[in-house]
């Protein structure tokens, strides 16, 4: 079953449950599936996204509800920051599982230990190498840090 059956699966259940909150982050989720199949349909591509294009746009929307939820409860209104949160966790149902900080820390390890870094000036190929192997399972907002604590000891 691909990632977009998923989604329409878990909708018309959202639909049928008549759970508000679901429903509507459902919709959000197809509707920016639906613009970016259009958005490939005039690149002269026929065909709808795939899964990896999928799990982009799910993370750039996941992305963006962090941040509002942010700002929601910087702000003061854990009315909105209760709401995005929400979207969030669904979101999060249809995107890989991220590997703890622990095992970041030993892939890290392993990828300079291959490339034989020993410097901040080797991150490139670290970081090419972790983008090749882990893409959808490590989070490389941490990633960068870790590195560099990693070459400086």
């Amino acid at each position: 079953m691909t990632l977009r059956e998923k989604i329409n699966e878990q909708f018309n259940t959202a639909l049928k449950s008549k759970n508000k909150t679901s429903v509507s982050t459902f919709r959000l989720i197809l509707a920016a599936i639906k613009e970016r199949d259009i958005a490939n349909r005039s690149g002269g591509k026929k065909e709808e996204i795939k899964d990896p294009e999928i799990i982009k746009v799910l993370r750039k929307m996941r992305k963006q509800r962090q941040e509002s939820a942010a700002l929601y409860k910087k702000g003061g209104r854990p009315e909105l920051f209760e709401v995005e949160e929400a979207e969030i966790r669904i979101i999060d149902t249809f995107l890989p599982k991220q590997l703890s900080e622990e095992e970041t820390k030993k892939i890290c390890k392993e990828i300079i230990e291959t490339v034989g870094a020993s410097s901040i000036k080797d991150i490139g190929k670290i970081m090419e190498q972790l983008k090749q192997k882990y893409y959808d399972s490590v989070d490389f907002s941490k990633v960068n840090t870790i590195v560099k604590d990693l070459l400086s000891s």
